[in-house]
């Protein structure tokens, strides 16, 4: 989860009357007079967007005033209004030279320095500004969302939470200090705190957040119908990802399949919405459907390596679209030719698609396939696995048996993998090491390990990857 700064460092509009060219106690002059009405003008036009016009008048200003704070600040604040922060930077840090006691100036450096790419110099800046004025709202504000962007999530939760105190009715703030308390552990304090902005604002991203918190804390029902209430109110793509996931992370899969059906038709361009439909097809033992999902995910997204997973899975169990599920294959590999895994699935599609005596079925490629991805990756059990069964298969049970070890070693709960390697035993006449292989395998297979397990555990990193990444709109 990531925390999102919707309200970024206050930079405050210029307000100013009078400006620092006339001595204290000295009348302004007609010289002085003008100064002041270019330099309203400039603050007028800065306030409507007309950045070019202001920017213009304000260089003019210094040639006359080049010591005034106001000019300096409000030019760089002009420059900042249009992206132009190298330009912005010189009049900023002169500001807080002329005026070192100012918080707000020293909020506007940082957040130049911050657009600069200049963090530790940014957060110097930030926390001189609490120094300055801690009982500010803006200024702990301001630095608990530079610690957000910083990734130190308990000093920002500290920040926001001063922030919070100051201005309890702070929506933005509370929203980013509930989700530093996620992140935190801090789930009562989470709950509290979205339930408490709920009063004041109903929405759905309040309803959202209190769905994670309910997750995470282990209330399923809790969880759902939070999810689903946000759907309801704001049928995002995200929503409605969201809501179908907690369903299908905890096998509601009815439910979860009409949730990302409807979720599709809505948003036919989002991989994760699609790779979602086909995980809750294929859960649910509706093979063939969820094959056709799955294709249709990894052409909207060919690179995402999510939906090859289930895919492969969901293949084993409805060959059918042999040829199809292969063109995928081969193209993710293609696509991702340092990926172990990328091979593995092609050499399994072929094998799978052609294994029933097709006259087409290349074994050498296969196994060439294989090998691949057993260089790119060792530590793949699978891989090893199946290099193995192919050996076998080809009765070439020497060669079978140290694949297997490697694959046991690596992968010591795979039943599969001591049941092959019991036969590739009996075959070489070690029947006492074969009688070991098949007895682990007898109650590997007792201890039903894992197949739903390992199978909510995939789905469960799926859901949480593809909630930390783009989604298709």
């Amino acid at each position: 989860m990531i925390i999102r700064q919707r309200s970024l460092w206050f930079i405050p509009l210029v307000s100013l009357v009078l400006l620092a060219w006339a001595p204290p106690g000295m009348a302004i002059d007609a010289q002085g007079q003008h100064l002041d009405r270019e330099f309203q003008a400039a603050v007028a036009q800065y306030e409507s967007g007309r950045f070019p016009e202001a920017a213009q008048r304000l260089e003019t200003l210094l040639r006359e005033v080049p010591e005034s704070f106001d000019v300096h600040e409000l030019l760089g604040l002009v420059y900042s209004a249009q992206s132009q922060d190298a330009k912005a930077s010189p009049h900023l840090q002169k500001a807080v030279r002329l005026k070192p006691d100012s918080a707000s100036a020293r909020t506007n450096l940082a957040a130049n320095l911050m657009r600069l790419g200049k963090a530790e110099l940014a957060g110097v800046e930030f926390r001189k500004a609490v120094e300055l004025d801690p009982k500010n709202f803006d200024t702990n504000h301001n630095l608990g969302e530079f610690y957000v962007r910083s990734g130190k999530v308990v000093e920002a939760a500290h920040f926001l939470g001063q922030a919070q105190r100051i201005d309890p009715s702070s929506y933005d703030n509370g929203y980013d200090l509930s989700l530093a308390y996620v992140l935190t552990g801090r789930l009562t304090d989470a709950r509290q705190l979205v339930q408490d902005l709920l009063k004041k604002k109903n929405t759905a991203e309040l309803h959202n957040l209190l769905g994670e918190i309910e997750e995470k804390d282990g209330k399923f029902v809790e969880a759902a119908n939070e999810y689903e209430t946000a759907a309801h109110m704001d049928p995002s793509e995200s929503n409605l990802f969201d809501w179908g996931s907690e369903l299908l992370i905890h096998r509601t899969l009815g439910p979860a399949i009409e949730v990302f059906q409807h979720a599709t038709e809505r948003y036919p361009k989002s991989p994760r919405l699609i790779i979602g439909l086909g995980m809750a097809l294929y859960s649910r033992g509706n093979y063939d459907e969820a094959v056709k999902a799955l294709l249709h995910g990894a052409d909207l997204d060919p690179s995402d390596p999510s939906c090859y997973l289930f895919l492969s899975k969901a293949y084993d169990s409805s060959p059918g679209q042999a040829d199809e599920v292969i063109q995928r294959f081969r193209r993710f590999a293609e696509l991702q030719p340092k990926n172990a895994r990328a091979f593995y699935y092609y050499a399994m599609s072929l094998w799978k698609g052609k294994r029933a005596q097709d006259p087409d079925l290349d074994l050498q490629q296969i196994e060439g396939l294989l090998k691949k991805s057993i260089a790119l990756d060792d530590k793949l059990a699978e891989a090893h696995l199946q290099l193995g069964n192919l050996h076998s298969d080809q009765t070439k049970y020497a060669e079978a048996i140290p694949e297997y070890l490697r694959a046991r070693d690596l992968s010591p709960d795979l039943a599969d993998v001591h049941y092959r390697l019991g036969q590739a035993y009996v075959h070489t006449k070690q029947k006492e090491l074969a009688q070991e292989e098949l007895q682990v395998y007898q109650r590997l297979r007792a201890e039903h390990l894992a197949e739903v397990d390992k199978q909510r555990a995939d789905i469960r990193q799926f859901v949480y990857s593809a909630k930390g990444g783009p989604s298709a709109k």
